[in-house]
């Protein structure tokens, strides 16, 4: 078998060299047409970020710009070219271009973001300033739920303020509608698109062509007093990936192999081709009214439906970790500690033919009035009301042929190929409907299986505030002071069923009516495979029959949390000799409330209680913002601050069971093990430094170095060892006594933490700001070093941060004159540990591999004519194909995960008017 080699690494800069290089040939070229046609841009000095300039790229720069400028906080803002129009499909891939912000992609879309190094944990996001619930297991917002064509920008804040009730450790993420008032004119937007995927339809059935609508409309009444945003995006966008998924890689030891002791094999591995379609439909309203100076009025509403189909289609081949004999050398080969290439003889294959399906609805509603009942004092009323529920639906459909050891069995040879993954060659064609039936092929008890996990995720929150404006020429120049209340449940609840075909058969043969064809795994030389629909199976072909282990009953929760926060932020307007100095200082006192009510095992045997555990406490939470605004349109900023994350809502589950240890020999000592959720889990802590240097050339430029620094003062890590007494507990009917009844419980805990330090640096610059022959150019460029260390267990070795990667990169180059825009863009980002969907549909922690993403984009606006308002738009993500790779233990070996998703076209159009 021939096997072609290739540092991944190489390949993926030979990708952005090669993409870098023809986009900039043609921006050059787009230049010299647009010099060639006379137009004119329009200037506008709104400095709102929430005001939307119809000019395009540069405004949108311009716009971010100056909100980052005017802001009392170190943050970042990327704000909408024009209505309906942020410059990337998704707003998680707009912020992921942000200095120190970065994107994990989930089925190759940037949907959840690590901020600083941290995970989307440990940063809160907002909708109009008001804390949302998610959809996920945990508290981390997925991204993709909020159209960005119903979005006017979004605002990371790095440093708190006192009045920001819902804040994390990492930071918050602001997502802003339009204030229709603010905007202050009439307009109604259209637009279009239609999108492709060029690795084209991978499963039979599937489609690779999708397409968006987005409309918005905004309008004033009563002579301004009375305004309305309205808006409604609709999405179909199909998705394919090859995946390949290896079950992990045991040693094979000292044996007859004559190998090495501690050489790796493979144990086995399920590639599959998947293709999917989202379709979202999301609605917004905003209703804003002012009939005085003194009284201002607001409701805003936010709806989304999310359906997520995939069709998951390929061959699980258990290898080494099965009856499968692998023949020893020469005909395996060992290269760098690891059998390379061999041939597996007696190899079951089991034919899958999978369906994942997520119906999600978002839904957010609040309200607002604001009072200046004296000329001094001002009071605020803000409610509002968020819900996720969120239901899965999980069908896996075996077939082989034959159930258990009886049909035939393959003779699988296997080498290993680009970036560690494995190609093969087998000697049975599994794509030959004669041969393959549904079954159980792996004796595994069952011919399927069938789970739908599901959450709901409720918020409520009422915010009291007022300020009050001190008399004179004070360097205190008004408090704001209030208090805030948030009441959150989330519910997780997870039902599994065996499938078994009916009446006990052993086999039956897949329906023709079911038959879709074939799915073609040649890029992993495994042919094709046979391809059906199983849906249509259930209650049918397939009886269904409960898993009733406790394993399963202990995965369903419930986490209740009750939260007041008293607050109070003093502002600060002075000068410092000769320096002007703004910004403030203040505190926040924080008591939680939290339980959680859960099933457990009672002892060793599958009894089942409910248990109801939880605690409560209080933390002060200072902080301190200050800007000293430098001649010469220069900043520096310092800030301070004292920062909490509520602990993993998973984490902090009720539920526990008991496992007895039967060996012979006990391997710790004990029979007697626990493991738990922890419902009395404390925050993490950081204490915060923050200092900045920007550097304003105008609206148009900017550069800025920061550096931040956070001491954890507390960390929660997944496993914390501690005896517990077994007494009373039922010893399994059989199993050797316990030579002590103290046992080793493991739960989520409470260590000392570590730190996480960076550094941040950022430029926007046009580039006529030097060379005026290059009007028109410009680029957008930020680098983010960071580190940390976590020690959480004396005595064992420090550990970073989940989802820190030490080196990220954002760079975007663009063109934008006389109507034509262009612009390439990429980001990187190093290494990192990230949380992904394992088995069981439970959370599982990786080495994924570093990734460069390059996208790009080109487009028309009319300036004039009867096409006035109109722009057309072309744009390519993923240039290069950028694969997606997890490793085990960082062991560039043992590469678990491997997925390729293609390049996704898409062309399309906005009018307003």
């Amino acid at each position: 078998m021939n096997i072609h080699t290739q540092s991944r690494l190489g390949v993926s800069r030979a990708r952005l060299l090669a993409g870098a290089v023809s986009s900039v040939a043609l921006l050059a070229a787009m230049s010299g047409t647009a010099h060639a046609q006379a137009a004119s841009t329009t200037e506008a000095s709104d400095k709102d970020v929430e005001t939307i300039v119809v000019v395009g790229i540069r405004r949108g720069i311009e716009n971010s710009i100056n909100a980052k400028k005017t802001l009392g906080v170190i943050a970042e803002v990327v704000s909408a070219e024009d209505i309906g129009k942020l410059p990337d499909v998704s707003i998680a891939e707009s912020l992921a271009r942000l200095p120190g912000v970065a994107a994990q992609r989930i089925d190759g879309r940037a949907s959840q973001l690590s901020v600083r190094g941290l995970g989307p944990d440990y940063t809160t996001t907002l909708l109009n300033g008001r804390e949302q619930v998610s959809v996920g297991d945990n508290r981390g917002v997925e991204f993709d739920q909020y159209p960005s064509e119903l979005l006017g920008g979004a605002a990371v804040y790095k440093t708190p303020t006192a009045t920001l009730l819902a804040q994390g450790v990492a930071g918050t993420v602001d997502l802003q509608t339009i204030r229709p008032l603010k905007f202050g004119r009439r307009q109604f937007a259209v637009g279009a698109r239609y999108e492709q995927n060029d690795l084209g339809a991978l499963n039979a059935g599937t489609s690779e062509n999708g397409n968006r609508v987005s409309l918005a409309y905004i309008d004033q009444f009563m002579d301004g007093k009375l305004g309305i945003a309205l808006g409604y995006a609709h999405m179909e966008s199909p998705y394919q990936s090859n995946r390949y998924e290896a079950w992990g890689y045991p040693t094979v030891g000292t044996n007859s192999f004559n190998v090495p002791p501690g050489t790796f094999v493979i144990g086995g591995v399920k590639p599959y081709a998947l293709s999917g379609n989202i379709t979202r439909d999301g609605y917004m309203g905003v209703i804003e009214f002012q009939p005085t100076e003194t009284l201002s009025l607001s409701v805003d509403g936010y709806y989304s439906k999310f359906n997520d189909e995939q069709v998951l289609r390929g061959i699980e081949l258990p290898l080494w970790w099965s009856g499968a004999q692998l023949q020893p050398p020469p005909t395996a080969k060992v290269t760098n500690g690891i059998i390379s290439a061999g041939i597996f003889n007696g190899v079951k294959g089991i034919i899958r033919n999978d369906i994942r399906a997520r119906e999600a609805e978002l839904a957010a509603l609040a309200g607002k009035v604001e009072w200046q009942f004296s000329p001094k004092d001002t009071i605020v009323f803000d409610l509002s009301w968020s819900k996720g529920d969120r239901t899965d639906t999980d069908i896996e459909s075996y077939s082989g042929t034959g159930r258990g050891s009886a049909g035939a069995t393959d003779n699988l040879a296997f080498a290993t190929a680009e970036a560690g993954r494995l190609v093969f060659k087998p000697s049975i064609n599994y794509g030959d409907y004669n041969t393959i039936s549904l079954t159980d092929p792996g004796g595994w008890g069952q011919a399927g299986y069938y789970k739908s996990p599901g959450t709901v995720d409720e918020l409520n929150t009422l915010k009291i505030a007022a300020k009050h404006e001190f008399s004179g020429d004070k360097a205190i120049k008004s408090v704001d002071y209030g208090i805030g209340y948030s009441d959150r449940s989330k519910e997780k609840t997870v039902n599994e069923w065996f499938l078994d075909l009916a009446g006990g058969a052993n086999s039956v043969a897949i329906p023709t009516s079911a038959r879709v064809g074939q799915t073609n795994l040649s890029w992993l030389g495994l042919g094709n495979v046979v391809s059906y629909d199983p849906r249509g199976f259930l209650g049918s072909i397939y009886s269904l029959r409960a898993n009733t282990a406790a394993d399963v009953a202990i995965k369903s929760w419930l986490v209740e949390e009750t939260l007041i926060t008293a607050f109070a932020k003093f502002n600060i307007d002075t000068e410092v000799g000769s320096v002007p100095l703004t910004g403030d200082f203040g505190v926040q006192v924080v008591n939680t409330d939290q339980s959680s009510t859960a099933r457990g095992r009672s002892n060793s045997t599958a009894t089942l209680v409910t248990k109801t555990e939880g605690t409560d406490y209080t933390y002060v939470l200072p902080s301190m913002n200050l800007s000293f605004n430098l001649e010469n349109d220069a900043k520096i900023r310092v800030a301070l601050a004292r920062t909490l994350s509520r602990p993993r809502m998973d984490q902090m589950n009720a539920a526990f069971s008991y496992s007895y240890d039967s060996s012979i020999v006990p391997n710790r000592g004990t029979r007697w093990f626990q493991n738990s959720g922890n419902p009395l889990l404390q925050p993490i802590l950081a204490q915060a430094l923050d200092v900045s240097y920007e550097k304003y050339f105008g609206r148009r430029a900017y550069f800025a170095v920061a550096g931040f620094y956070k001491n954890l003062e507390s960390w929660i890590v997944d496993s914390v060892e501690r005896p517990f007494d077994a007494t009373g507990l039922i010893v399994p009917t059989g199993a050797p006594a316990s030579p002590t009844n103290i046992g080793i419980a493991s739960s989520p805990g409470n260590v000392k933490g570590g730190f996480i330090r960076g550094l941040e640096f950022t430029a926007s610059f046009p580039f006529d700001q030097f060379v005026p022959a290059l009007e028109g150019f410009g680029a957008n460029f930020s680098a983010t070093y960071n580190d940390s260390s976590i020690k959480p267990i004396a005595g064992q070795p420090a550990t970073k941060v989940p989802g820190l990667s030490e080196q990220i990169f954002n760079t975007s180059v663009y063109y934008e004159r006389y109507g034509f825009q262009a612009r390439l863009s990429n980001r990187y980002r190093s290494d990192f540990t990230g949380s992904v969907v394992a088995f069981g549909a439970n959370l599982e922690t990786r080495s994924i591999q570093a990734e460069s993403v390059l996208d790009g984009q080109i487009g028309y606006t009319f300036q004039s004519g009867p096409l006035n308002n109109l722009s057309i738009l072309f744009q390519v993500n993923n240039i290069t194909d950028e694969p997606f790779t997890t490793l085990i233990n960082d062991d560039e070996r043992l590469v678990k995960d491997y997925q390729e998703y293609g390049r996704t076209f898409l062309v399309g159009v906005n009018y307003k008017f």
